[in-house]
Parts: C-alpha cells; structure tokens; sequence
C-alpha cells in the first residue's frame, strides 16, 4: 500500500468510497473534485496497486495555523480492519507537521465508535491529550443528524529541523 496526495483524477474515487461508507455525510461529486485540487496538500489517499482504496481530507483553519481540520476519513469496506485509516491519518499529520501544525480536530457524532476509537489511538500513539468538547447540537442541522463532539488532539512535538535548516 502507498499513501499518497489526492490528484483531481481521484475524485470520483473519494466520492464512492465516501457513499459506499454509508455512514459519511456525502458532498457533492464537485466538491470531491475541488478537494482534491485545492487542499491535496492537507489530504492523503491510500492506492493498493494505483487504485485508491481509503482517504483522509483535511484543511488548515484559517484562525488557527497551527490546527489542521479532519474533514472525512475513509476507507474501502474489503480493507477495512487492515490499519489503512490509522496509516492515513499518521502519515498526513506527519507532512503537516513542518506546516507549523501543533493540532488536529475533528467532529465525530457520538455513536461513531470507530472514528472515536481511530482518532483516540493516534493520541495514545503520539502521546498527547485528547480533548472532547460539544461543537455542533443536534438542533443546528435541518435533518435528522445528530450533533457533532470536537475532538481536539494535541500539541504535537514540531517536525525535526531538517540538514538544509528549514
């Protein structure tokens, strides 16, 4: 397996893993494809042999350029189970991190146990805090969804200073 950066080209792929997951809120086929243009530098996707079987987007808040925003995270249901989200999720905070990236955050609904689980793992793993917080009520969406928990993970130890210094 290979974790890469989104091109425009994996878009629809994003798309169908994101509606296939069947848990996901799922944007637009457009909204996958400006993804993937416009914030691949904040995304990763997971290819087996080319094909893209798992993805994680993301965005740096603009108030706050030190936190990096997990938008959705997904993966193929024949990989699922495999470590393919655990892998993205590290492997994205780890290109971040010379960004000047010390946060993640995230929304998971409260009977997510996996995302909770994923997400809680990599705080164990990388020894910060996790923070758990009421960001968006029930009452705030127009439909049946449930509210959204803030989890904020971090700080992360800054990237090492690289040979060339920078």
């Amino acid at each position: 397996m290979e974790i890469d950066t989104p091109v425009v080209a994996d878009g629809p792929e994003l798309h169908r893993i994101a509606r296939d997951s069947a848990v996901l809120d799922v944007n637009s086929p457009y909204a996958y494809l400006l993804w993937c243009r416009d914030f691949a530098q904040t995304s990763a996707v997971a290819r087996i042999d080319g094909a893209v079987v798992g993805f994680v987007t993301g965005y740096i808040r603009p108030d706050a350029p030190d936190t990096l925003v997990v938008w959705q995270i997904a993966v193929d249901a024949f990989q699922r189970g495999g470590g393919v989200a655990g892998r993205l999720l590290s492997t994205l905070v780890d290109r971040v991190l010379p960004r000047g990236v010390r946060y993640l955050e995230t929304t998971i609904t409260a009977d997510n146990a996996a995302s909770i689980a994923l997400f809680t793992a990599l705080a164990r793993k990388r020894e910060v805090p996790v923070e758990r917080s009421e960001l968006f009520s029930a009452d705030l969406f127009p439909d049946a969804h449930l509210g959204e928990d803030l989890y904020r993970i971090g700080p992360f130890a800054p990237a090492p200073a690289t040979a060339a210094g920078f």
